[in-house]
């Protein structure tokens, strides 16, 4: 079966995808990156600001069959659903089970502004990586939203699942104070993994301003990882 009530040629969720696999977004596994279209935050800072906006048209679900068999022939194990932001889709559950019916392990990458979705993924996927943009303060600044109450909820429901998880946050001088990342902490005191990530800024970046500011530095990281150590049960620093 290609897909539940779809036809072959109809259009799947997925946008893009990377040819080769990663061996970084899942942690164990050879996995596979595939990319949904449509965000609901602004973020100035995003590297992946093609898939911002609205959804776009995806490849077909046959396509994506086809995709999948040269992954396993290539010894790929595991899937990463990313975007963009995977919870926009109507068809996300749909794109879980596709994946899971072929043998791959799951994981979903998320801005957490949408619980009710994640409620309904989280049974059925192996590992979570929920974006932690600031202390619920920073949120309407630097990423346009404002309903942080759906951001605490999804917080909420992945430390409860028990499903295998991180949190993680880009830090971005001179956003990112002390203070501001102690309020982050405490929004997922508890967690298994909080991921402390360097922003590098690019002429591409959607928001002018962040083209010009300066990569976070090794020391900035390397402050904060003991800064935050009590916040969650493993503290990972990338990009220093």
């Amino acid at each position: 079966m290609v897909a539940d009530q779809k036809s072959a040629g109809t259009a799947s969720p997925v946008y893009a995808l990377l040819e080769k696999p990663s061996m970084i977004d899942f942690p164990g596994s050879l996995c596979g990156v595939f990319f949904l279209s449509g965000c609901n935050f602004t973020c100035g800072f995003c590297h992946n600001a093609t898939l911002m906006g609205s959804k776009q048209a995806g490849i077909t679900w046959d396509r994506l069959d086809e995709i999948c068999r040269q992954f396993k022939n290539d010894w790929v194990d595991a899937v990463c659903i990313t975007g963009g932001e995977p919870t926009l889709s109507p068809d996300l559950v749909e794109l879980i089970n596709f994946f899971r019916e072929r043998g791959f392990k799951i994981k979903l990458d998320s801005n957490g502004a949408r619980p009710d979705v994640l409620k309904k993924c989280l049974p059925l996927i192996d590992y979570i990586a929920m974006d932690i943009k600031a202390g619920l303060s920073g949120y309407a600044e630097i990423a346009g939203f404002t309903d942080t109450g759906k951001i605490e909820e999804s917080v909420k429901l992945i430390m409860s699942s028990g499903v295998d998880h991180e949190f993680r946050t880009t830090v971005i001088d001179p956003f990112h104070t002390d203070e501001q990342m102690l309020e982050a902490g405490e929004l997922i005191r508890g967690a298994r993994r909080y991921v402390l990530q360097a922003f590098v800024p690019q002429d591409t970046l959607p928001g002018k301003e962040f083209r010009t500011l300066r990569r976070t530095t090794p020391a900035r990281l390397r402050h904060l990882e003991k800064l935050m150590a009590p916040y969650a049960q493993e503290i990972i620093v990338r990009g220093a």
